[in-house]
């Protein structure tokens, strides 16, 4: 059989499509509940919000098994090293939510005893904002990751070199993303 005698009848893509698209239908985050998020993040996956529709309906407890790690409250100096040590133990490629004000920049606790932004320990691709932040905003941020993935700008990024906040020939940023508070569209 000749591909002319072929009726158009079949679909064609790149592989690096799919594989976009594997990647973004089974984001596995980890569990990294630190402070009143973590309950937010709980919810996020009960059946109200139910995040099993995005794939992610198990938070994993190895991280050896995740390559999403959401961090969920605020970072003590002594958590840091366990953090990234969780971080440095994900397999590839990985990435990263900072849930709340709290994991972003502190929030509240200003002092020595309190990470300044997680971003310090671990690079950032994704910023929940809100103390705590709604499950909503939580799941807007999970959607703003899976855009991300699907169009492969965050890999591409990162074997550059670049900043994961860095968008190639448009304004850019200081920051990285950061999703709006409110009901995700």
């Amino acid at each position: 059989m000749a591909l002319e005698d072929l009726q158009h009848n079949f679909l064609t893509g790149r592989v690096e499509d799919l594989v976009r698209w594997a990647r973004r239908a089974s984001v596995w985050p980890a569990t990294f509940g630190l402070a009143c998020c973590a309950i937010e993040m709980m919810a996020a996956g009960a059946a109200d919000y139910d995040l099993a529709r995005f794939g992610m309906e198990v938070f994993r407890n190895s991280p050896r098994q995740a390559d999403l790690m959401i961090v969920a409250g605020r970072v003590s100096q002594k958590m840091a090293p366990v953090l990234r040590q969780v971080y440095d133990q994900m397999m590839e490629p990985k990435w990263v939510i900072s849930m709340g004000v709290c994991a972003s920049t502190g929030g509240l606790f200003n002092n020595y005893a309190i990470v300044q932004g997680v971003d310090q320990i671990v690079p950032v691709d994704v910023y929940a904002p809100g103390c705590p932040p709604s499950p909503e905003t939580l799941m807007h941020a999970i959607l703003t990751l899976h855009e991300q993935i699907r169009t492969g700008e965050i890999l591409q990024r990162r074997r550059e070199g670049r900043p994961t906040h860095l968008q190639p020939d448009a304004w850019t940023p200081d920051v990285p993303v950061t999703v709006r508070v409110g009901t995700p569209k």
